[in-house]
């Protein structure tokens, strides 16, 4: 029996055997090789992250194909699906479910997928493969690669939806607040969904143009009905990434909205102040004159004068105000 690399259970997160006789069975660490090199469907996911990873990659898959293996060990990772003989290199983007963490903060999730084996690695855990080994517990799953192709897309493919529905709707609400008035917490607010919208689509577009690639050179195990499924899925990408390029229009114009309302707003102040200034220029001008400490004042020996000079600096107020109103200013 092959003998595993290093720490094997520090690099397996969880593994089973997908048909036959013991199909749902988890399989132990000695198991794992015999099983992915005979005729039985395998299932490993292995943690990306470990550092004896890679080592137990190489050591115990070394029959594989070296672009596969280069595939799965690979620092940096891009969304594609590559065909090699009658398997795939798979590699998807899903959302990110650890708390505490961005969910459009995408994790890689890559795969060797033939009808005797699925290898697959993650750097964080992934939600859909806890639910797949979930019902594959519960005697349920998958029972053929293709299945398990399907059922882990659509997974991915309906949390993405799901998370994108929660976006849409918080432009929405954002639209309609910024309706009613341009307050200054939803500019932030803006830039947030902005930022999100052109991380999810710089992921997904990608992701959307590998399974496009998927339904014109699929191997001979993926049939009609699979490749249906796979379109179903391909057309919610579609529609995902569709969105969030209008996403970006759509935020575009709701930052033009709040700039115009904040331009309107100070507008409108800046007229105030101009129809003030033009109402206390005249008065200004009155009191400053009659203010002048010379000789020839008029009013100056008059003890009424300072109320008569008062009143007139009331009617010249009001000779402006009806002036202005005329000039429909105010």
């Amino acid at each position: 029996m092959r003998e595993l690399a290093p720490s094997p259970d520090a690099v397996v997160e969880t593994s089973f055997v997908l048909n036959g006789p013991d199909r749902g069975a988890r399989l132990a660490p000695s198991e794992i090789c015999d099983t992915l090199r005979g005729d039985a469907l395998g299932w490993v996911h292995l943690r990306a992250q470990h550092p004896d990873t890679p080592g137990w990659i190489i050591a115990n898959l070394s029959y594989l194909d070296p672009t596969i293996i280069d595939a799965l060990v690979a620092e940096e990772t891009r969304p594609r699906v590559t065909r090699v003989g009658d398997g795939l290199i798979v590699i998807l983007r899903g959302i990110n479910s650890i708390d505490g963490e961005e969910p459009e903060d995408m994790v890689s999730i890559r795969l060797w997928i033939d009808p005797h084996r699925i290898i697959s690695l993650s750097r964080r855990p992934v939600q859909a493969i806890s639910d797949i080994a979930a019902d594959l517990d519960r005697g349920r799953g998958p029972e053929d690669c293709a299945a398990f192709l399907v059922e882990l897309v659509e997974r991915l493919t309906q949390r993405i939806e799901n998370f994108w529905s929660g976006i849409d709707d918080e432009a929405d609400d954002l639209e309609e607040a910024v309706l009613m008035e341009a307050a200054p917490e939803i500019r932030p607010r803006l830039v947030e969904l902005r930022r999100r919208a052109i991380i999810l689509r710089r992921y997904l577009q990608p992701q959307r143009d590998a399974l496009r690639s998927l339904q014109g050179a699929h191997p001979v195990w993926l049939g009609n009905d699979d490749l249906r499924h796979l379109a179903e899925e391909l057309d919610a990408l579609e529609r995902v990434v569709e969105d969030a390029d209008a996403m970006r229009d759509r935020m575009a114009l709701v930052r033009d909205e709040i700039a115009s309302q904040l331009s309107d707003r100070l507008n409108r102040n800046m007229y105030m102040l101009s129809v003030l200034s033009a109402l206390f220029l005249p008065l200004g001008f009155l009191t400053g004159l009659l203010g002048i400490n010379v000789a020839g004042v008029p009013g100056a020996g008059n003890d009424n004068a300072f109320w008569i000079f008062v009143g007139a600096l009331v009617g010249v107020v009001a000779v402006q105000l009806v002036i202005l109103r005329k000039l429909k200013w105010i």
